[in-house]
């Protein structure tokens, strides 16, 4: 906001305000917003370059760049960014500042309480509310995961074919993926019987199941 325009209307500089994160379906590190001199300052300290859009143009980082060096330069894009007095939202995952130690405790926490509430759970719309956080198709674990193993697969594949090695341990990487993606849509369909199964309390005569050990695990 820069003040109040005749009348008394706030006035606010909305193209101030610059993005910077990944692409999920690209994997390329895109800044979106700002102006003529915020794209200097991305191109300098970023590394980033101009790219045409469907919205209008855009910038973004070169496909060359190792992710290491992503992650360096969009901290120091937004950093500099900020510095000029553009408002900067930087992906947490692109914020080299940021302690990974801290973002692995985040992810335990949520695992460990997501746990915990399939242990609790009563009825179907519990059982679908938790199976929905595992597989949904945008921000599930799941979904994430085979995210992050195609990922791998991609870059391995590449070395190893230009490396001139055999190309079979990428080959199960990606058979394994495919196989996830197949249980994936299995939990799905899964979820979906869940929600429809009415919420009803348990019969005075029914006994808890026996939790199975976990693998590898003995008493």
């Amino acid at each position: 906001m820069t003040g109040r325009a005749p009348g008394g209307a706030p006035e606010f500089f909305v193209l101030s305000y610059i993005t910077i994160t990944r692409d999920p379906r690209t994997q390329l590190v895109v800044a979106i917003g700002g102006d003529e001199r915020a794209a200097g300052i991305l191109q300098t300290a970023g590394g980033f370059i101009d790219a045409p859009g469907p919205r209008g143009p855009y910038h973004r980082q070169p496909h060359t760049m190792a992710v290491d060096e992503q992650r360096t330069g969009a901290t120091a894009a937004a950093l500099a960014l900020l510095q000029a007095g553009y408002s900067v939202h930087l992906d947490p995952a692109l914020n080299t500042l940021s302690r990974r130690d801290e973002d692995r405790q985040a992810a335990h926490r949520y695992l460990d309480h997501l746990a915990e509430r399939a242990r609790n759970a009563s009825g179907g719309h519990e059982l679908a509310s938790i199976l929905t956080e595992i597989v949904a198709p945008d921000d599930g674990v799941l979904p994430r995961l085979r995210d992050i193993l195609v990922s791998l697969w991609t870059r391995w594949d590449d070395r190893l074919h230009d490396a001139g090695h055999p190309a079979a341990p990428a080959e199960q990487l990606i058979d394994t993926v495919n196989g996830l993606s197949r249980h994936t849509q299995r939990l799905q369909d899964i979820r979906n019987q869940a929600a429809r199964i009415p919420a009803s309390a348990p019969s005075p005569g029914t006994t808890a199941k026996p939790v199975p050990a976990a693998p590898g695990r003995s008493r």
